[in-house]
């Protein structure tokens, strides 16, 4: 069993910054990728960033530029750096996780972003 934990969100202007954070805990044997989702009002949650455990990364590309994805390996940390951030950035931002084995998917308990114009 695996859980993740997440922490960074609030309220800010167009324009300003953000950093979200996501710990895993429990029971991993590897970790394949960890990665950031989000659910705008009204919208289909979408991928935002993944960090691949080959150390590629991916991005919408709604948010390249603007966001950094990380990781620190030693505490099953993964992070998000969302700057120059939009109105239509608002959402709930879900961290995920894929691990082996067995081969299972987790999710955080998610994260409200606001961004006001």
């Amino acid at each position: 069993q695996v859980q993740l934990v997440e922490s960074g969100g609030g309220l800010v202007q167009a324009g300003g910054s953000l950093r979200l954070s996501c710990a895993a805990s429990g029971s991993i044997f590897r970790v394949n990728a960890m990665g950031w989702y989000r659910q705008a009002p009204g919208k289909q949650r979408e991928l935002v960033a993944i960090f691949s455990s080959g150390g590629t990364t991916n991005y919408a590309d709604s948010v390249k530029g603007r966001f950094t994805i990380s990781r620190d390996n030693a505490k099953n940390t993964v992070f998000l750096q969302m700057n120059s951030l939009k109105p239509e950035d608002t959402g709930v931002y879900y961290c995920n996780i894929d691990v082996t084995w067995p081969h299972r998917v987790y999710w955080g308990q998610g994260t409200q972003v606001t961004v006001s114009s």
